[in-house]
């Protein structure tokens, strides 16, 4: 082959594969970069990506698409893996992996590549996205062909050959961050009975360092979607950078579990999601007043279901589709105003209000009113009852 493109984040993984695809392949390497709020200088990894061998670098801003098709998506769908994980890594790379299909045959590249290892997920999320998208791609996964079989002789590779990273031995650490959230994984991380280091963390402060005083944040929503904060309107990505500074300098959105991985395996992962945590309790306190008992109930009988198929890779699957088209529908009422309380790595619902709200004083109050006959409840007690009756008759 002459071409390969290669998914490129300026790692360990990724800087060592633009060398040895070189090598195994004799063909020209071309990096792809995409941009999802790093925070790294994209000039760095230009020069870095071209000094290793790379014939050409794209890097693109979809930081706005990232957000506004991706992230805000999934938060409508309220999901969530294994009940902690907000699947911040999941959800960007099928966006990557698709936008890396384009350039491939823009260029006319035979084959692409990524740097995700053969134990892991991001291996099938690329994949999967790969073949829904060009059915008859090359893949070419150097974690499962290269010599290399850990972290370590990555690191002595690329200090043997000049190859500048930033892991080392010391703090190996499997870093993955973008505008949602960061991700640990690897190193002293892999005892799950050991304690994650104090200057590991990124985004989140720890909560005993944050303020002494709560910070209220009132965040508005339009048919599902955050559209401001405090009254201010800005863009989806402006929003949530906003949201994972607040949020972050008090402490919230820190998650240290063991999640089970689609190949079977168990891995502790260690994820910052401070803005991404926020957004995650405001919507469903905003939806517990606009959404309809059954139809809250329905859907949240399909968020376990919902969120596997995006940690699974299946985001340009048919039925994550027609899932999302259902969540999406019912958002059409959600929309109205939260008000959460930020404090020591706690996030609180304290208000939520909404033209479309479903909530009637009337009727909850203990207080008089006119509007419930409780003597109604005696037959529809009764009549739930019935069968519960029957079957103590027939003993």
């Amino acid at each position: 082959m002459n071409k390969i493109v290669l998914a490129y984040s300026g790692g360990l993984d990724t800087s060592v594969a633009i060398k040895w695809l070189k090598e195994r392949y004799n063909a020209e390497v071309i990096a792809f970069y995409a941009d999802l709020g790093q925070g790294e200088d994209v000039e760095l990894t230009r020069e870095k990506a071209l000094k290793i061998g790379a014939s050409k670098i794209y890097i693109e801003d979809l930081k706005g698409e990232f957000v506004g098709d991706y992230i805000f998506p999934i938060l409508r769908g309220n999901a969530v893996y294994e009940g902690l994980y907000l699947l911040g890594t999941s959800i960007a790379r099928p966006l990557i992996a698709k936008r890396q299909i384009e350039i491939a045959e823009k260029e006319g590249a035979e084959a692409v590549a990524h740097g995700a290892t053969g134990k892991g997920n991001d291996q099938v999320r690329f994949e999967l996205t790969y073949y829904a998208l060009k059915p008859e791609a090359k893949i070419i996964a150097p974690w499962r062909e290269w010599p290399f079989n850990s972290r370590q002789s990555l690191i002595e590779y690329s200090e043997k050959h000049g190859i500048p990273v930033t892991a080392t031995k010391e703090k190996p650490y499997s870093i993955d961050r973008n505008l949602f959230h960061i991700s640990y994984e690897g190193g002293i991380l892999e005892d799950p009975w050991q304690e994650t280091p104090s200057d590991m963390y990124t985004m989140v402060v720890p909560p005993e360092k944050a303020p002494d005083k709560p910070l209220y944040v009132e965040i508005s929503y339009e048919d599902g979607d955050p559209i401001a904060i405090n009254d201010e309107r800005m863009s989806p990505a402006t929003l949530l950078v906003r949201l994972n500074s607040l949020a972050g300098e008090n402490g919230i959105g820190r998650v240290d579990m063991v999640e089970n991985r689609y190949v079977g395996i168990k891995s502790r992962g260690v994820y910052e999601t401070p803005g991404g945590t926020v957004l995650h309790i405001a919507h469903k306190a905003l939806e517990s007043i606009t959404l309809d008992r059954e139809i809250m109930h329905l859907r949240d009988s399909l968020i376990t279901r919902y969120s596997e198929l995006i940690y699974y890779g299946y985001w340009f699957s048919p039925e994550r589709k027609a899932l999302q088209t259902f969540m999406d529908y019912i958002q059409k009422d959600v929309t109205g105003t939260a008000r959460i309380k930020l404090y020591k790595g706690n996030c609180y619902t304290v208000g939520r209000k909404s033209a479309n709200s479903l909530y009637h004083p009337g009727l909850a109050t203990f207080e008089s009113e006119n509007v419930y006959n409780q003597k109604d409840a005696e037959g529809f007690i009764k009549l739930n009852a019935l069968r519960l009756r029957l079957k103590h008759l027939l003993k």
